[in-house]
């Protein structure tokens, strides 16, 4: 029979091998990281030869989900940035982001927020947190805590980016801001409202997108909405990405003829994404009209006329 020390001894080896195929993934992580970046740079070169006002001509994706990183180049070489910082709430992890390009490649500073301590503490693991000057906290978002949140970065009040993506609140979050003045704006939209209604859900401090509605479809605001709350903030309308989720809005003292107001209309992008659930939390890959048709009958608010209504 064999002793405990020999199956002790067995169990370190295992761990010291485990160890070793750790840090190889983690430098084969690094060295991805780099052609991504590499590739990003490339196309971002490419990018400043355009002369088009589409904001979609100058999409493309290193770490965002969709073509933000490319939109957001040329953005900061089309708007004059004083502070070269951003906040993005709603990051997860980090991994997959709006801002982790410009932290990555343009040397931004950057202050996120997320409601997971998993992502914090997993986003605190990566080499990019200690590498660059990255703060992350840990804190479930409401229009009352957003601004003592904010103040904890330090940041000077002329942001260079705000990111807001909560998948819930979006609205009544950015509505509670009053400090800082970013220069680009970004937010999410739920392009599932459709580009006529200014509507938003009504404010629930705890909400949450997949407890709310079990289809995952319920959450945030119309892109009408949020263009009515940049307007009254002092901000320009100069586009939305391609598949339909994040608009993009430029303070008004910074457009210039290489930017493009737009209107609602001419900005609004129906989303592709087919991301509905079944009551039983499964996919059901509902697409177009049907999506809303699913949720049928919730509530939302009117915010120009701060009145409820149902979709």
């Amino acid at each position: 029979m064999k002793s405990p020390g020999f199956f002790i001894q067995k169990l370190k080896t295992a761990l010291a091998a485990l160890s070793q195929v750790s840090q190889r993934l983690s430098k084969m992580d690094c060295q991805l990281d780099e052609i991504k970046i590499n590739q990003g740079k490339i196309l971002g070169n490419l990018n400043a030869a355009k002369t088009s006002a589409q904001l979609r001509d100058y999409e493309f994706s290193v770490f965002s989900q969709w073509g933000e990183d490319g939109i957001i180049q040329h953005l900061i070489r089309t708007v004059p940035v004083k502070n070269k910082t951003f906040i993005e709430f709603g990051v997860e992890d980090f991994l997959e982001s709006n801002c982790r390009f410009l932290l990555m490649n343009n040397d931004w500073k950057g202050f996120v927020i997320d409601s997971s301590a998993q992502n914090i503490s997993r986003l605190k693991q990566t080499e990019f947190h200690w590498k660059y000057h990255l703060e992350a906290v840990c804190s479930f978002i409401t229009k009352e805590n957003i601004n003592a949140l904010l103040a904890k970065s330090g940041f000077d009040e002329d942001l260079g980016i705000l990111s807001v993506d909560i998948d819930g609140n979006d609205y009544h979050v950015l509505e509670a801001i009053t400090f800082f003045k970013p220069r680009i704006l970004i937010c999410e939209y739920n392009a599932v409202f459709g580009q006529e209604r200014t509507i938003s859900i009504p404010y629930e401090p705890q909400f949450n997108r997949t407890d709310r509605h079990y289809s995952n479809l319920y959450y945030g605001a119309s892109l009408a909405a949020m263009t009515h709350l940049a307007q009254r903030k002092g901000y320009t309308l100069v586009g939305t990405c391609s598949m339909g989720g994040n608009a993009f809005y430029v303070r008004n003292d910074l457009m210039n003829s290489r930017l493009e107001a737009l209107t609602v209309e001419q900005a609004y992008y129906p989303s592709n994404v087919r991301e509905s659930r079944n009551p039983e939390g499964q996919l059901s890959c509902l697409s177009g009209d049907a999506r809303l048709e699913l949720i049928k009958g919730m509530p939302v608010l009117n915010v120009l006329s701060n009145t409820p209504e149902i979709i």
